[in-house]
């Protein structure tokens, strides 16, 4: 399984459109498909959702051992390290789902939220992954929007993308507004998640020139949104190029996990006519977020359509959240079988991740209810028998924007 990923995986990541590998699934980008919704995942478990805490919106772990937090080391080939974290702000009102607040006066940031990070494979995992794969990851919305109109925003120019090139081309203020927001109040957001996360991505291009290079983008739900706009970005203006070698490019690809739509027309016209950009999207049957906002807007990318429906493990028919919910959406790339029809788990994905954050497999598998939760939900009791709210590491933790 290792070595064939190794050795296809140009294919793998849509060199050729994936051409014949959706139609039945191939095995290989069944797993590869995983992997890198599993480094989507990361942003969701590896993020601080407690509003009581004074690091409400920020990460929970460092950089140095993030992956073993978060429970991709063990059983996991793959190996990579995290260069960089990822901050964002909005300079326009977005829902909560999108930037969490702490309610804490002592906030750790009143105005940016965690919203993602950069990885690098290792030695080890270049030789696994038959290329030094730069890796992207993008945090979604951290709780159910209650209201579609959640994603209603105006269709705005992207020109800090496209410059003066493309100025009919439109997308999503709000996506926009949080991948390219700074805030001067806020130490965390000097500069942008743009500036950011491209700047990292010119260092890692620029420090393995020498080496085969891949750069894979990818998030779930807004965190899809944004992976689309950063892709697109990182071809349109040549990131993916070490300076002065204009010619050796590598491929930039999305996995976008349960992605609302990004831009019009023109930004799927022009999203395609990059040759070295490509995206797939997984979509579940229903779920409605992929569907908006409805008007003005195009999908970009290949399609590879899932309905955990039809798996036996899930509880049917789910809900709302069931259907969007990312682990819920790799036990459904885990067992789909296309065209064909049916639910076979052909990778050995286990069950019990479905329920890490919602109620969705079926009773008679004893798996708890939302079971990811931190110890004591970060409480540590003190040397005199008191109890504190302790939930942020230091180590390792952040470079100042």
């Amino acid at each position: 399984m290792v070595s064939s990923i190794a050795k296809r995986w140009k294919h793998l990541s849509g060199q050729n459109n994936w051409g014949e590998l959706l139609d039945p699934l191939d095995i290989d980008l069944r797993r590869y498909i995983i992997h890198y919704g599993e480094m989507a995942q990361a942003t969701y478990d590896a993020f601080n959702t407690e509003k009581a805490s004074k690091f409400a919106g920020s990460g929970l772990y460092g950089k140095k051992d993030f992956f073993s937090k978060v429970g991709l080391e063990k059983g996991n080939p793959y190996r990579y390290q995290v260069t960089k974290f990822l901050y964002a702000t909005s300079q326009i009102q977005v829902p909560e789902a999108f930037i969490v607040r702490p309610l804490s006066r002592e906030a750790w940031s009143k105005e940016s939220n965690w919203i993602g990070y950069v990885a690098v494979a290792t030695d080890k995992g270049k030789d696994v992954l038959g290329r030094r794969d730069i890796v992207i990851a993008w945090r979604g919305t951290v709780q159910t929007l209650e209201r579609i109109d959640d994603f209603e925003f105006n269709l705005v120019s992207p020109e800090k993308i496209f410059g003066d090139q493309r100025r009919v081309t439109k997308v999503h203020e709000g996506w926009y507004s949080i991948y390219t927001s700074e805030d001067p109040r806020s130490p965390y957001n000097k500069s942008s998640a743009r500036a950011q996360v491209l700047n990292e991505v010119r260092r890692l291009v620029d420090q393995f020139k020498n080496e085969e290079i891949s750069i894979t983008v990818t998030g779930h739900s807004l965190g899809a949104a944004l992976a689309a706009l950063n892709a697109v970005d990182i071809v349109a203006n040549g990131y993916n190029k070490p300076k002065n070698q204009s010619r050796k490019a590598s491929l930039v690809t999305a996995f976008l996990f349960a992605s609302p739509r990004v831009g019009d027309p023109d930004f799927k016209k022009a999203f395609k006519g990059f040759k070295d950009l490509r995206a797939l999207r997984v979509r579940n049957a229903l779920d409605v977020v992929p569907n908006y906002p409805l008007i003005g807007y195009s999908d970009v990318g290949e399609e590879l359509a899932i309905d955990t429906r039809k798996s036996r493990y899930l509880k049917n028919p789910g809900k709302l959240s069931s259907w969007h919910n990312l682990e819920g959406y790799l036990h459904g790339v885990a067992g789909t079988q296309g065209s064909k029809g049916g639910f076979n788990l052909v990778v050995n994905r286990d069950i019990a991740l479905v329920n890490k954050s919602i109620d969705g497999l079926k009773d008679q598998y004893f798996v708890p209810v939302s079971w990811r939760v931190q110890k004591k939900k970060g409480m540590v009791q003190q040397a005199d028998g008191s109890w504190k709210l302790m939930d942020h590491e230091y180590q390792d933790d952040v470079d100042l924007e």
